[in-house]
């Protein structure tokens, strides 16, 4: 029985759906203080000139401290159009960008107020999308040292990272820029489509 503790996060990066789609029971980080610079509020896609980070406005002051979950999206940016229109002129090209894009579209037109819920319901969402049944709870308080979890909350660091010895699968750009590893989970489901589930399965996480 592998049981692992995660951050939910903003379209979460391949590295993340490995650890979750891997396990056999997940818990999610509800607990802790947010911290900037990290994949809480930001995701990578594959872009015509490279790697692009999609992220999130937030009503936030690091002088006080404050709970991940009650951290509000700064809603007078539109970023949510913005990062629509991001994903279009990254995928609209890749095989299966169409057969997602019903499913998703909404939540770049629904008014979204906290950014913890909101990566939840991406997360829902996706794990729609890849058909993939996860068995997850959340926790209640927030422990520094886990003792009964694999702890994957360091993956959450999007300036600590190393890269993932992953499989590469086609992307719409690798042409231009070759593979870029472990972005967004919406760049390996507009490129693999039903697949996608299969390879996350199949991908093995080093120690992080």
């Amino acid at each position: 029985m592998m049981n692992i503790i995660i951050h939910p996060t903003y379209f979460p990066n391949i590295k993340h759906f490995v650890a979750m789609a891997n396990a056999d029971e997940v818990c999610f980080e509800m607990d802790d203080n947010f911290i900037k610079q990290t994949y809480r509020n930001r995701t990578n896609i594959y872009g015509a000139n490279g790697k692009l980070t999609l992220n999130i406005p937030v009503s936030y002051s690091q002088k006080n401290r404050q709970k991940y979950r009650d951290v509000k999206i700064f809603n007078e940016e539109k970023w949510q159009l913005n990062h629509w229109k991001s994903l279009e002129s990254a995928y609209k090209t890749s095989p299966f960008f169409e057969f997602y894009e019903d499913e998703l579209q909404p939540l770049f037109t629904t008014k979204q107020d906290y950014i913890l819920d909101f990566n939840l319901k991406c997360f829902e969402v996706i794990c729609d999308c890849l058909q993939l049944d996860l068995n997850f709870t959340k926790s209640e308080t927030y422990q520094k040292e886990i003792n009964d979890k694999t702890d994957f909350r360091p993956l959450v660091n999007a300036k600590k990272e190393s890269t993932p010895n992953f499989d590469s699968y086609t992307q719409v750009f690798s042409s231009k820029h070759g593979f870029i590893p472990n972005l967004s989970i919406l760049d390996l489901l507009f490129n693999e489509g039903p697949n996608a589930l299969n390879y996350l399965e199949s991908q093995q996480l080093n120690a992080i």
